[in-house]
């Protein structure tokens, strides 16, 4: 089977000088510099690169280099070898290595932009970066605006005819719907709206993208996939971890904030968009932001908070939520949401969306799951079948990557009776392995300026403008936690939120995966 032409053909970045704002922290570390290196090693990188790491520790370049390279030799050597049979490329790190300098600073002092000023000029000289640039906030989202509006300051965001200026922020963006409206209009100070690139590491997953081409490349599903043929649909990101050593931001933060106006949302809003004129960024972001502004502001009535307690998940003892490191004994945060939304336009209007997100569930799963009207039942009013199960279309996205498809058959032998089986396409069995942290799609976009997977400004409000009634409710209320085990499937209560629609009910987390025996 021969493979289709590519919709947007690969090219190689302009030159471009990287500059890394929190340089020695664990996002670096884990993600921005494995996914730099991938890029590397698949001939996505722009030769004419330099990379710029600021931290305000005390490091010297080599010393800055041997320790990410330690991490990315532990990262293959624990996972490359073993899923995809890579060993480390010595010669790609080493050409990734020799173009990063570390420079160490306040991010708050005028100093650090002086030099950092100095440096740009002085690496973009000797690797011919063209005068490009882009800055990655890879810090904490309370420096954003003091970074920003430093780098404004020094000049260092100026755009002329001798290159560009890119500023990546990462998720929160913001912590409610006014914190989001103010660190937009302080950010519009110094940079343009297509300056600013709003990162979602979910949106950079194969998977995730992959919802686009099932949706528009195939004739079969875009004439279902309405009110008329749709019941309702289902997302699930559910996790076995706990908050493991992040007390302190979840504390502050809790499951809605952390998961839903950004990792939710995104898979929503491709779940939901009209097609497109085009597969370029204005044309996409456009259809997606008509699914936020006809998306209702969610009910407090129709949301559900949970927090996890004592119990036991993958054989192993688990403490309640209360009892981990920088957790208040008495704290009320939610480390488990579901949800009901409503997208009031032609094509879903009257189809719930339903999401859950969560912590020490009794399975690690992310999928968007579409469930389809039933088939009448009389034809079969004579029969021994007793009920018709639904069809489902289910998009899995982790930790298993593919697709599969529920529907019913009529089972072997002379009595009328049916059977719901699936098909499923799994990616590993169609396409090679290969190492991805999710973070590569979306470096190699930004540095060819394609800002078709970021979340606009506009959109980045619209999502908190759903979700504030709920927080403003919890806000003003006090939750009886814990109300779900570790190790289970959730709160009651989240199951009583679909079963009051209609007799509705979650897809149990352990049917909903395409690993086998072996990989469970």
């Amino acid at each position: 089977m021969k493979d289709s032409e590519p919709v947007r053909a690969t090219r190689p970045s302009e030159g471009c000088v990287l500059v890394i704002f929190g340089a020695r922290g664990d996002l670096t570390k884990r993600l921005v510099v494995p996914a730099l290196y991938n890029l590397r090693r698949s001939d996505l990188l722009p030769e004419k690169l330099a990379i710029i790491g600021i931290d305000h520790g005390d490091e010297s370049t080599e010393g800055w280099r041997n320790g990410l390279e330690a991490m990315l030799k532990d990262m293959v050597g624990n996972a490359g070898a073993e899923q995809t049979g890579e060993t480390f490329d010595e010669p790609a790190w080493r050409a990734l290595a020799e173009r990063m300098t570390y420079l160490r600073g306040d991010f708050d002092a005028g100093e650090t932009y002086e030099r950092l000023g100095k440096a740009l000029a002085e690496v973009g000289r000797q690797r011919e970066t063209g005068g490009n640039v882009i800055f990655y906030l890879a810090i904490a989202d309370r420096f954003f605006e003091t970074v920003i509006a430093r780098l404004g300051a020094a000049g260092l965001t100026n755009e002329d005819e001798n290159g560009w200026r890119r500023v990546i922020v990462e998720k929160p963006f913001g912590n409610g719907l006014q914190s989001a409206r103010d660190l937009n209009r302080s950010i519009r100070r110094t940079l343009k709206e297509e300056q600013i690139f709003r990162i979602d590491h979910y949106l950079g997953k194969d998977t995730v993208q992959n919802i686009l081409a099932l949706r528009f490349a195939n004739g079969i599903f875009e004439p279902i996939w309405n009110r008329d043929r749709i019941d309702h649909v289902q997302i699930t990101v559910s996790e076995t971890l706990g908050v493991e050593r992040r007390g302190k931001f979840y504390e502050a933060t809790g499951a809605l904030r952390d998961m839903v106006p950004n990792h939710v949302f995104s898979l929503i809003s491709l779940i939901a968009m009209e097609p497109p004129t085009s597969f370029d960024a204005q044309a996409i972001n456009a259809r997606k932001a008509d699914v936020f502004a006809a998306m209702r502001s969610a009910r407090p009535e129709n949301a559900v908070r949970g927090q996890y307690g004592a119990g036991t998940v993958a054989g192993r003892a688990r403490v309640a939520y209360r009892q981990e490191p920088n957790v208040a004994a008495d704290s009320n945060v939610e480390t488990y949401v579901a949800m009901r939304l409503d997208i009031d336009n032609w094509r879903w209007a009257g189809v719930p969306f339903y999401l859950r997100t969560g912590k020490h569930l009794s399975r690690r799963v992310t999928e968007i799951a579409i469930s389809f009207k039933q088939a009448p039942y009389r034809p079969f009013r004579a029969t021994p079948v007793g009920a018709l199960s639904p069809n489902w279309l289910t998009m899995h996205i982790a930790p298993c990557e593919g697709i599969s498809q529920q529907f019913e058959v009529r089972r072997p032998g002379p009595v009328v009776a049916l059977a719901p089986v699936r098909m499923d396409f799994k990616y590993d069995d169609w396409f090679p392995k290969r190492t991805n942290v999710g973070y590569e799609t979306l470096l190699y976009d930004i540095m060819i300026g394609d800002a078709s997977l970021f979340m606009s400004g506009e959109m980045a409000e619209a999502s908190w403008r759903v979700v504030q009634p709920v927080l403003d409710a919890w806000a003003a209320t006090t939750a009886d936690f814990p109300n779900y085990a570790s190790g289970s499937d959730g709160p009651a209560e989240a199951d009583a939120l679909l079963a009051r629609d209609g007799g509705r009910a979650w897809r149990p987390l352990d049917e909903a995966t395409l690993c086998d025996a072996r990989e469970r």
